[in-house]
């Protein structure tokens, strides 16, 4: 005789609520993400300069505040309106992508434009993934 198969998943009793919800990639995405952004910066900052103490402290503190904000970013997020989270991921890349861009040593209005313009894209794809995925 065939039986239903159970529907209700358990969680294992040690686990906490909070732990409940976060799974590797929580941690893994932001971190990867940090270490990325903190090179990256730290290769601008460079500029064909040798590698110092200086540059190694500074990418170490732009991947560490980029890896915090985005960590905080999805904890928080997902508790906002779809259209503020999709803003706030739309602020972030934008401020981080212009960040990076005045690095290079480029004008301040071309690094705004740069901002402007990857924070716009960055928000109308966040914007449309939370519209059709929405519960």
């Amino acid at each position: 005789m065939a039986h239903a198969a159970p529907t209700a998943h358990r969680r294992p009793t040690w686990q906490s609520a909070d732990m409940a919800h976060l799974s590797k990639s929580a941690y893994v995405r932001p971190l990867l993400a940090g270490l990325v952004y903190g090179v990256w910066a730290a290769f601008i900052q460079r500029q064909t300069g040798p590698v110092d103490a200086g540059n190694v402290f500074y990418g170490i503190l732009c991947g560490v505040l980029f890896a915090g904000i985005m960590f905080a970013l999805a904890r928080i997020g997902p508790r906002l309106r779809r259209e503020f989270h999709a803003a706030a991921y739309g602020v972030f890349t934008g401020v981080a992508a212009g960040y990076l861009h005045s690095l290079t040593n480029e004008s301040v209005l071309s690094s705004t434009v740069i901002g402007l313009f990857v924070g716009l894209g960055v928000g109308l794809a966040a914007f449309y993934r939370y519209y059709t995925r929405e519960d």
